[in-house]
Parts: structure tokens; sequence; C-alpha cells
């Protein structure tokens, strides 16, 4: 996958998140204007309200992911929140370390690598990311891992990524990002432990 076609899935990416976050947002407006007007009550509107933040985070988390990246900082706040969002309610606990802003390409390889590490945590567990002199590392440690070497091979380069479902697209996306940035992407792991390092 070369630079063009990266930055072609990427182009795919925000267009759909944009088009996609405007109607969600709409209808989380409408559910505050039926707050105030007292019509909020009851476990539909709960039910519908909770849809519409899902949602919501997994558009913003999509958008860095699979978006064009460029060259902004994001800052600590808003990838904590980010992630706060679309890890709410879930099996998984996230932990971003670095302290001051990054890129949003940075951010973006970061994002993959933890939806790489999601895929092997269906039980939970947690994951840590840390940035130390420009070397990224996200540590995913679990009671019970669930790795399919056949997938995690793609991000080293030695399986074939045409087979790859839609829903392990992180898999082929990652390696391509990270060479397009000029960096080498590392795999390591052991019982309970996976680490990916770019």
């Amino acid at each position: 996958m070369g630079t063009s076609d990266v930055n072609l899935a990427a182009l795919i990416g925000s267009r759909i998140c944009h088009d996609l976050i405007s109607p969600v947002g709409a209808i989380n407006n409408g559910l505050e204007l039926l707050e105030m007007t007292g019509s909020r009550d009851g476990p539909e509107m709960q039910l519908i309200s909770q849809s519409v933040g899902s949602a919501t985070a997994r558009i913003r988390f999509f958008r860095i992911a699979y978006g064009m990246a460029g060259n902004q900082q994001m800052g600590r706040a808003e990838i904590v929140g980010v992630l706060r969002d679309v890890m709410d309610g879930g099996r998984l606990d996230v932990a971003w370390g670095p302290m001051d802003g990054h890129p949003r390409g940075a951010v973006r390889m970061a994002f993959l690598a933890i939806q790489c590490l999601e895929t092997a945590m269906p039980y939970g567990g947690r994951i840590e990311i840390t940035c130390e002199r420009q070397r990224w590392t996200v540590h995913g440690r679990g009671e019970k891992l669930n790795v399919d070497d056949a997938l995690w091979k793609t991000l080293d380069g030695t399986a074939v990524t045409a087979e790859i479902e839609p829903a392990h697209v992180q898999f082929a996306l990652l390696p391509a990002v990270v060479a397009d940035a000029g960096r080498k992407l590392t795999v390591t792991g052991q019982s309970g432990d996976l680490t990916i390092s770019f």
C-alpha cells in the first residue's frame, strides 16, 4: 500500500466521518430540545441518547484513526477525551501517558495500534500508550488474549493483507502509515502481553 493509497483511504475516511457527524449531531440537538421540554424521560429516550453518544464517540475516534492526519497538533485533553468517550462502558481501560500535545499523524498511528490490540483482548484488559524520544509504545495486558497469528503477521509484513476482513482493516493500514512516516513497526508479545512500537 503506497502513499497514494494511504492518502486515498484517509480521504475516504475523512469524508465518511464528516458526512456522518452532522446528522448524528442533529439527533443529539433534537434530544437536548426534548430534554428542555421535559419529554426526555423513559428508557427509550435514554437508549437513544446513549446510542447517539456512542456513535459520536466512535466517529471522533475514526476521524483521527482513518482520516487525513495533517500536521496539526492535538492536545492531551482532546486525545484523552476521545479515548474516554469511545471506551466508556467497555471492557478495556486505556491510559494515555504523554503529557504534551503530539502531531495528529502520530496520534493516528497510536489509535490504529489500540484497535489492533483491542481485537486480541475480547475479555478486556488495559492498554497503555507511552512516547519516549519520539518512539511510541502501545502496550496491552489482559488475562486472556486471543491472538490471531495470521492477522498479527500482517503487521510485520510476513502475511498477505488481501485477505483481511473489513473489521480488521487497521492491520493493513497501520504498517502502511508507519512506513510512510519513515518509522519501523515492531510487535512483541508473551503470555498476557502484547506491545506495538513505532
